[in-house]
């Protein structure tokens, strides 16, 4: 058996006061403790600095003057832990400080004992998450894959090869339903890439009419058309050195098309109205949620300024191929929108979960996003229930749908679904795909996770002809 002192028999440090004015007031946490009388007896510089006292203010003056939870107003959570010998533990709160602004901290309360164990006050330890929030962010935007939350393996092999992508100064495609993060992939290898330190220009390509686009690309000289009364820099100008992102690239119209391809072939363009030539050193990144290939087939998008922008392609899985990384995106956006606007609601119930895996998100991550903020906006307590959700999100329990959801019978449903699209267009996948509105590889997936056996064929080519 070891020997040794008992703990009543180890002596007391004799530690200067100073020294431990000086670790009081180094903690980074907010500290406040109060006498028995609630009368704040001590309180340190982190504490001072987030509330907006000086000590001189705070010191013998009221708790409640000075440190207000605001779910507890007119009830002191110090006051209570002291009444009833509970701590409360790492409890997410808004306290206002002395103008009224608040503040979101996790909070932690405490007795205050003496030498004998009596109880001297009671003392509360928060931490601003405002800030701590704000630091993740910058963490974040610093990591190339920072503002992308996933675990999805699939995700996890594309990121895998962001870097070499990112690395060349060739075009990239970047595929995509709606509303799946492509912007935020974009920007991703716009940071790994040699033009980082350059800027990164995104044009929207369906947001604007063609006249307006040519000039919005291209720039227009003064005296092009009734108007413009000065030279205008056009984006291709304002990405010079840097990275171009060419936003919803199939709605692009035939003339720009002949213009863009010929700053992809000759690096040159000029601006509206003018004659005189401009060098061009951008890297081009294109986006699209609509089938390429099949607009090439059709002649309403240029095949050889479909091989110009699509030297190296990545495709990003929709959100229904990848439901495991629901949660994280929940969790995402409710502390974004804590840290932004100040309510704190720490997560979502495990039936909401339910919820949200069971859907199949046609508006993918924006969707989800929109879904969670309505959540948000309509919590009263700290988790999101599934009365907190849009209506018409939840299943009724005397709805057909909702029982045939519960019962697995939704990937059933879609599975017949697709059946008789691809018997529709005898098996021909490109022809299924432009049907359903998503892109060739895209249908692939779902018939893989669905795991539908179809009839013999490539899949590609229509029923054969025989001659008669």
């Amino acid at each position: 058996m070891q020997s040794g002192k008992s703990p009543r028999e180890v002596p007391a440090l004799a530690i200067p006061r100073e020294f431990l004015l000086d670790l009081f007031n180094s903690v980074s946490d907010g500290v406040v403790a109060v006498d028995n009388d609630l009368k704040v007896a001590a309180i340190n510089r982190a504490a001072l600095e987030m509330l907006g006292f000086q000590l001189h203010e705070a010191l013998g003056r009221s708790v409640a003057d000075v440190f207000s939870v605001e779910e507890n107003r007119g009830q002191c959570v110090i006051r209570e832990t002291i009444r009833s010998g509970r701590a409360l533990i790492d409890r997410e709160v808004l306290v206002s400080d002395r103008q009224g602004r608040h503040v979101p901290v996790l909070l932690t309360t405490s007795l205050v004992r003496g030498p004998k164990g009596e109880i001297l006050g009671g003392a509360a330890t928060f931490r601003n998450l405002a800030k701590v929030r704000q630091l993740a962010e910058a963490a974040g935007r610093a990591r190339p894959f920072g503002e992308i939350v996933t675990g999805d393996p699939e995700m996890r092999r594309l990121f895998g090869t962001l870097p070499t992508i990112a690395r060349a100064d060739s075009s990239v495609l970047v595929l995509g339903e709606t509303g799946t993060g492509k912007g935020l992939l974009v920007r991703a290898l716009h940071d790994l890439s040699p033009r980082r330190q350059g800027p990164l220009v995104t044009v929207n390509c369906a947001a604007l009419p063609e006249t307006l686009l040519e000039a919005e690309l291209f720039g227009v000289r003064a005296g092009a058309y009734t108007g413009a009364t000065q030279d205008r820099q056009g984006r291709l100008e304002a990405a010079d050195g840097g990275t171009l992102f060419l936003d919803e690239i199939g709605d692009i119209p035939p003339g720009v098309q002949v213009k863009l391809l010929r700053v992809l072939q000759e690096k040159v363009y000029e601006r509206v109205g003018d004659v005189r030539p401009r060098v061009c050193d951008v890297r081009f990144v294109t986006a699209t949620h609509r089938d390429l290939e099949s607009l090439v087939e059709t002649g309403a998008f240029r095949r050889d300024l479909y091989y110009r922008i699509n030297v190296l392609s990545v495709e990003i899985p929709p959100l229904r191929d990848r439901k495991g990384d629901i949660p994280l995106l929940a969790q995402r956006f409710l502390d974004r929108l804590t840290a932004e606007r100040g309510k704190t609601v720490s997560g979502v119930s495990s039936r909401v979960l339910e919820i949200l895996t069971a859907h199949d998100y046609p508006g993918n991550i924006r969707e989800l996003e929109n879904i969670v903020e309505h959540g948000w906006v309509m919590c009263d307590s700290e988790i999101v229930e599934p009365v907190h959700l849009p209506r018409e999100l939840v299943p009724q329990p005397d709805h057909p749908l909702g029982k045939e959801a519960r019962a697995g019978g939704l990937p059933r449903l879609e599975a017949e679904y697709l059946r008789q699209v691809l018997r529709r267009h005898h098996g021909n996948r490109q022809a299924a795909a432009r049907e359903l509105g998503i892109h060739r590889t895209t249908l692939q997936r779902r018939i893989k996770r669905l795991g539908l056996t179809l009839a013999p064929g490539d899949g590609r080519s229509g029923p054969k002809t025989h001659p008669g």
